[in-house]
């Protein structure tokens, strides 16, 4: 059964409200194809990388006046401006594309480490030449947002030059979406990777103890009419901040997304965080995470593996390790030549026979693009949970939040 970036046939595999089958999500919110089933239900044990288990209370409110909201908290922390746009970006860009788990609920975190130290507000950071297409970015114990789209500018400036561009970082923080980045390049004509370790959340394959983090991988191509083509997953079953927000939320979790701290499967996300979340595809997704680990960690000079301190703990830095890398799409054709090659091969995926289950095969993104489509047009969803914790960190602040455009009761759909 078709597992798409975004999306898979556990959405509605559980907690599902009654009579709501998968693929229900696609019509009733984004527009997209719904499945045709002929009665057959949702495999409940595939992989979950999407969540529409409970209908969360929620508001919605102009993604430009989350924006400001974001950039005001952080202007009261001494952030940069222009840092706390990017930072901003960052998260309302995650919402925007229906990524929750690295959005809003993110900025409590980022102010506390900030105002206990933990995170320098105004970080002197600095790129150190390696090779003529290579660079070493020191980013200062600076917010992770910041000190990614530093790297990723950097590799751009190196690919315009040389045809590719690499960056390392060391003593960065949690950077958000790794697909942010990617999308500066894509932006820029060129194609993008970001990747970046994570504090131990992760159990190795085998394994019952927090090792690996959930250290995540994305890629952006840029394409002609069909394009681009957007992938971001972390290497976990479920990215950790999905946990979160369901254990902020009261909801129960699916089976296989974590294990108990005894190394027992559970659907408790208190017990899911206090134990390990598991990697996807067993042994595979277990290898992808230690690799990203060494090229993120070990190569860069960052912290690594159980080295790594958590966001929660604001005694100490992090020292997270990122790789931005920038290719130019005319190394080999011209650009043109480039992106009709693209259009092809995202046509004729689209045009691949479909599974029983669904009506067409979706592109990696093609969810959170819709996502998008719908949020700017209709405003971001924000649980109420979430928000009750940006309505206390803006009265500490003497940050008002904005007025919601309605009360809604609405599913939220989002990415690995």
């Amino acid at each position: 059964m078709l597992v798409a970036q975004g999306f898979s046939p556990a959405c509605c595999g559980v907690g599902r409200p009654e009579g709501l089958r998968y693929g229900d999500c696609f019509s009733r919110s984004l527009g997209l194809p719904t499945p045709r089933w002929a009665g057959l239900e949702a495999c409940a044990t595939a992989e979950p990388t999407t969540d529409t288990r409970e209908r969360v209370e929620s508001r919605r409110y102009r993604h430009e006046e989350l924006f400001d909201y974001t950039c005001r908290v952080l202007g009261r922390l001494d952030v940069p401006s222009e840092d706390a746009r990017e930072v901003a970006a960052c998260l309302i860009k995650a919402e925007l594309r229906g990524v929750d788990s690295h959005g809003l609920v993110r900025l409590p975190v980022y102010a506390r480490r900030v105002r206990a130290g933990a995170v320098k507000a105004r970080p002197e950071i600095r790129l150190f030449p390696s090779t003529a297409a290579a660079a070493l970015l020191d980013g200062d114990n600076g917010l992770g947002p910041v000190v990614g789209a530093r790297a990723m500018d950097a590799a751009l400036d190196l690919a315009r030059t040389h045809g590719t561009g690499l960056v390392g970082v060391r003593r960065s923080n949690h950077f958000g979406s790794a697909a942010y980045y990617v999308e500066k390049a894509v932006e820029q004509g060129c194609i993008g990777v970001a990747i970046s370790n994570a504090p131990p959340n992760m159990a190795p394959f085998g394994g019952r103890q927090r090792f690996l983090g959930t250290n995540p991988v994305a890629i952006g191509v840029p394409a002609g009419e069909e394009g681009p083509l957007i992938f971001d997953a972390s290497t976990s079953v479920v990215a950790r901040g999905k946990i979160i927000v369901a254990a902020q939320t009261k909801e129960p979790i699916p089976e296989g997304w974590a294990i108990d701290p005894d190394g027992y499967p559970t659907t408790d996300p208190e017990q899911a965080l206090a134990g390990a979340v598991l990697p996807f595809g067993g042994p595979k997704g277990s290898a992808l995470s230690f690799i990203i680990d060494i090229l993120c960690g070990v190569l860069t000079g960052a912290a690594f593996a159980v080295h790594l301190n958590t966001l929660e703990n604001l005694t100490a830095v992090q020292n997270v390790g990122h790789v931005l890398g920038a290719v130019r799409t005319d190394l080999f054709m011209s650009e043109a030549d480039f992106r009709t090659r693209m259009d092809a091969i995202l046509k004729m995926l689209k045009a691949s026979p479909p599974a029983p289950a669904m009506e067409r095969v979706l592109l990696p993104g093609e969810i959170e693009l819709a996502h998008e489509s719908r949020n700017r047009a209709e405003g971001i969803a924000v649980a109420a949970a979430i928000m009750e914790q940006l309505t206390r960190l803006g009265a500490e602040l003497d940050v008002p939040l904005p007025s919601p455009l309605e009360v809604s009761s609405v599913s939220r759909l989002d990415s690995a």
